[in-house]
């Protein structure tokens, strides 16, 4: 992923909220015939020093993603909010028109190696570490404890733990930042003012980012 230096997200704490908030990610590995993809909730784990070292997961038993999975090379990506930058949003476009269409968004892209467990009987990280991440805001948070653990072994038959050991990180915040603040500000209006729900929720994404 490109990243200018106007739009990096560098910060720990911040990226891994990011990653909390979008949990989500397309994870691609090379297949014998091309790139192979598969759609996954993932948790971060992280180090002492806060750093993303490790994404915990897992998918169908039936899906044949995993089979080319166990030691390749992954690239896992996280999408957050995004929304078309109209140029008439930019308060500058009366004064000289030098100005045109853009996207904002936000993105994250982790890589390193990943991990299959197929072992039915050591899938209760690769379950309870999603769950308890989903649950937690939840008034009642459900745990695997909740079911019967009859029903609960057999659903943990039918799929396989993915393991990413996180090699590098790129964040990136590309949220009008580079702009001055009457066209950062006008953006921001434009975007929250929007009937559509990912244009507001990059409103509030851009908001957040001039705290």
């Amino acid at each position: 992923m490109y990243v200018p230096p106007a739009f990096a997200h560098d910060d720990p704490d911040g990226i891994a909220a990011f990653l909390a908030a979008h949990p989500l990610a397309l994870v691609c590995v090379n297949g014998p015939e091309g790139p192979v993809a598969a759609h996954v909730p993932l948790v971060a784990v992280r180090d002492a020093q806060g750093a993303v070292v490790e994404l915990v997961g897992h998918v169908a038993r039936a899906n044949p993603f995993w089979e080319l999975a166990d030691g390749a090379q992954a690239l896992a990506v996280f999408r957050g909010a995004d929304a078309y930058v109209s140029p008439s949003a930019y308060p500058s476009k009366a004064l000289h028109h030098k100005v045109v269409p853009t996207w904002n968004y936000e993105a994250a892209e982790l890589r390193g190696l990943l991990a299959v467990e197929a072992d039915p009987a050591r899938m209760d990280r690769f379950v309870d570490l999603p769950t308890a991440m989903m649950e937690a805001a939840r008034p009642r948070p459900w745990a695997t404890s909740d079911a019967p653990a009859a029903y609960v072994g057999a659903m943990k038959r039918g799929i396989v733990g993915l393991s990413l050991a996180v090699t590098a990180v790129r964040a990136k915040r590309k949220l009008s930042q580079n702009k001055d603040a009457d066209d950062f500000h006008g953006v921001l209006s434009d975007l929250a003012a929007s009937t559509d729900p990912g244009a507001r929720a990059t409103a509030t994404a851009m908001a957040e980012l001039a705290r």
